[in-house]
């Protein structure tokens, strides 16, 4: 018989990824209304068809390199879940099964590189996307996952804490986006303004509700932890958007609707590697912190003229390191984390600050190097870039479609 708090757990996984799922269209909606109208279907299609593409290699060989036997603390092995064949057993008398955690961390792998699409607006030819979403998983993606989520070098070496993947999904995604923006260049017109902030405002809080299975599907069952994580998460998404608004304010006068759904991303992004390991009074904290930076970061990247329009180098990148440094500092939940974290100012040990900022280094040497390499083979194989004259018509010529029909 099946232990009923195993099946309770299992349902609550199960709906966790229900919600997580809606963190697609959410994306989609929150960057396709920070879009210009010429491009919204574009976005739409580049951060949707990693549930294809990604998806695809995952299950094939995906699951394997990152939760599989390790081969040197590097890598997975690939061979391990390939297709999941041989493992449909596992869950028939109704209890927790390896296909559970095979749908929740698809999901995980394929949302990491659809946040990319940032970098890529109004300029990146679709099939190059579609190849580039498989490479960049392969060899970012998984590579990161192993060593953090699986039985890595990184987790078995380093003393860093990091509950949801503050490094292996935003960092990676952060500043692989800003290395393929580079790669790409400008656009021909970076004038083109969102057209549509209430298609931002609605992504944006499907992304919240999204975030609730994000964090509380990672405690691995319907308990304590998870009850935890999502109030964290709660309340780190909302004085997110009160620092960046208060940065705004500060710095021009006003307060944009843009910027408190910027700012709601990002403190949501940085209570990821913490959402374990603080109490409600840390989680209020960060997400101020961590909206008033990610709002530094956006004027700092515009003044350095890198085109990377739909901020996801700032959100996730910079969101994702001040997430990560922060529970060394202010860390104090002794009853949720798996190791009980002790922030620098309650007594805590110097040691994990060291740990926690090898970990953020190597993450985004790592994401931005191989990126780069990425990048830059297939630009000069089968060039990334779009002409002068799709770039002007970007939905139609490559979708044979538009989003809005106006007569």
């Amino acid at each position: 018989m099946v232990d009923p708090q195993e099946m309770a757990d299992v349902a609550w996984i199960l709906a966790a990824m229900t919600v997580v799922l809606l963190m697609f269209p959410g994306l989609a909606l929150f960057y396709g209304g920070m879009s210009g109208s010429k491009s919204v279907l574009n976005m739409f299609a580049m951060t949707l068809t990693t549930l294809g593409t990604v998806a695809t290699i995952y299950v094939l060989f995906g699951h394997g390199m990152v939760l599989g036997e390790s081969l040197g603390g590097i890598i997975g092995n690939p061979a391990d879940y390939f297709g999941m064949v041989g493992h449909e057993e596992s869950g028939v008398d109704g209890g927790f099964s390896e296909t559970v955690d095979l749908a929740f961390y698809t999901l995980f792998a394929c949302i990491t590189v659809s946040i990319i699409a940032s970098a890529a607006l109004g300029r990146m030819k679709f099939s190059a996307w579609l190849v580039f979403s498989v490479v960049w998983a392969t060899l970012v993606y998984f590579p990161l996952g192993h060593w953090v989520f699986g039985d890595g070098w990184m987790i078995n070496t380093l003393n860093f804490h990091d509950y949801a993947g503050g490094t292996a999904v935003h960092m990676a995604s952060g500043f692989g986006a800003l290395a393929l923006a580079l790669v790409l260049g400008k656009r021909k017109d970076m004038d083109d303004r969102p057209h549509s902030m209430p298609l931002v405002l609605l992504g944006a809080g499907i992304l919240w509700m999204g975030w609730f299975g994000f964090n509380g599907g990672t405690a691995g069952g319907a308990n304590y932890l998870a009850q935890w994580t999502i109030m964290t998460t709660l309340f780190a998404g909302g004085t997110g958007m009160l620092g960046f608004m208060a940065y705004e304010k500060i710095r021009t006068g006003k307060a944009t609707v843009l910027g408190m759904c910027s700012g709601i991303i990002a403190g949501l992004v940085a209570i990821t590697p913490a959402a374990d390991a603080v109490e409600p009074f840390g989680a209020l904290a960060l997400g101020f912190i961590a909206g008033a930076f990610v709002a530094w970061a956006c004027t700092w990247k515009v003044k350095l003229g890198i085109d990377e329009s739909l901020d996801a180098f700032a959100v996730h990148g910079v969101g994702g390191i001040v997430g990560a440094l922060f529970v060394v500092f202010f860390g104090w939940a002794t009853y949720t984390a798996d190791e009980p974290i002790r922030g620098i100012i309650f007594g805590g040990e110097w040691s994990l600050l060291l740990g926690e900022i090898a970990a953020i280094g190597v993450t985004c040497i790592y994401a931005f190097g191989v990126t780069w390499i990425i990048a830059k083979v297939m630009d000069k194989t089968m060039g990334i870039r779009v002409t002068e004259d799709t770039e002007e018509d970007l939905d139609f010529t490559l979708h044979g479609q538009t989003a809005y029909d106006i007569k």
